[in-house]
């Protein structure tokens, strides 16, 4: 199901017609007519509903008026706009002729005016409320109160998450813009969503670290499909305990990343190439460590002590002068560097008991395993004491 929801606000008064209309245009350079936007925009999109959500002040009146309600309906509504007093029952008497008239379901809400964090609340479980989960919906916020374009793209965010909801436009009638030959142009904003998408992106990698949910935002904004998916590919590598996979991977999209120029690339591409230049340390041992530490400041410490373990050991394979991708020399260096060091044993009891879920007798480690500051506090320490 597709439905269109649109704000309305406060008409303006025009000394002849009794309210101003404006010429739209959009896209297709097809016009209409109309005092509300939001009736040329349902005209254009044909959505299968339409939510009109307004204050008790908002141009109802004027609404119902171009949809010929009745007389004694029309100066009704005009006091109660006036003096901010339309309730849900002089909505509801013109939601079926409204039905009827337009050819589709019209369904009419009251919203607070957003006031306070209180009514901002109130006024995103209403539209919770109206939305079918995981239908498509069009905003329009043209003559809402102009606090309400702010509170339309939370309200898109939170009924794509909470609703599971595919918002697929939020429209403006610019009237500002009104051209010399009387035509208002339509603008849809939304490459504001799109720049919600990275923001939430962005917090989600500072989250969990996982690159990865860059790739179909990259390919949405004309990075090749091919690249996108060797950014996937090497945010599993890594996540999955393979840097020397996840750095050959990495090697061959960065520079993708790194000079593409896609509208919102531009905005990110910094952010994102800090993020994964990890793999331009010089060996494996430094790469190991620069993701126990990224994962460490992400409190991932499965991942943080599994790198800081691998870190350590390619460390003393490389000191041997000995090939750190193969097991048996690495398992040869880690005997030899473990020797005669309890810190670096501590180091493998806390990673055998994080990574495998192994019970250890050790008291210490059972302490770190059950408090997450000592756990932090202790890691620190191991990153301290064992890599200066």
């Amino acid at each position: 199901m597709t439905t269109l929801i649109s704000f309305l606000g406060k008409g303006i008064a025009d000394k002849t017609t009794g309210y101003r209309t404006a010429t739209y245009r959009f896209d297709d350079d097809s016009k209409h007519t109309t005092p509300y936007f939001g009736l040329a925009l349902a005209g254009y999109l044909r959505p299968e509903r339409l939510i009109l959500v307004g204050t008790a002040g908002s141009m109802w009146d004027v609404f119902f008026e171009q949809q010929d309600a009745s007389d004694d309906d029309v100066l009704a509504l005009i006091d109660a706009v006036r003096e901010s007093r339309v309730d849900a029952d002089m909505l509801s008497a013109q939601e079926k002729r409204l039905t009827k008239r337009l050819g589709l379901p019209v369904i009419c809400r009251l919203i607070p005016y957003a006031r306070d964090a209180a009514e901002q609340t109130e006024v995103l479980l209403t539209l919770a409320k109206l939305v079918h989960r995981s239908e498509e919906v069009f905003l329009d916020v043209t003559h809402g109160f102009r606090h309400l374009p702010m509170l339309a793209l939370v309200a898109a965010r939170y009924l794509a998450h909470v609703k599971d909801v595919k918002v697929r436009g939020l429209y403006y009638g610019a009237l500002e813009m009104t051209s010399t030959n009387g035509e208002t142009p339509v603008l849809q904003l939304d490459g504001m969503l799109q720049m919600l998408d990275w923001v939430e992106s962005l917090a989600t990698y500072n989250k969990d670290g996982d690159y990865g949910v860059f790739a179909s935002l990259l390919q949405q904004d004309g990075l090749p499909e091919g690249k996108a998916k060797q950014l996937t590919r090497a945010a599993y590598f890594e996540r999955s305990s393979n840097p020397v996979k996840a750095r050959e991977t990495l090697g061959s999209v960065f520079s993708a990343i790194k000079t593409h120029n896609g509208p919102m690339g531009v905005l990110f591409r910094d952010a994102l190439t800090e993020r994964i230049n990890w793999f331009k340390e010089p060996d494996r041992a430094a790469w190991e460590l620069a993701l126990a530490d990224a994962y460490l400041e992400r409190r991932d410490y499965v991942r943080a002590v599994i790198y800081l373990y691998e870190s350590f050991v390619t460390r003393a394979v490389l000191e041997h002068k000995l090939n750190p991708n193969d097991f048996s020399e690495r398992d040869e260096a880690w005997k030899d560097a473990r020797q005669d060091n309890k810190q670096v044993r501590k180091l493998e009891y806390l990673r055998n008991a994080l990574a495998h879920g192994i019970k250890s007798d050790d008291k210490e480690i059972i302490r770190m395993v059950n408090d997450e500051n000592c756990l932090d506090d202790q890691l620190k320490k191991f990153r301290r004491s064992l890599f200066n």
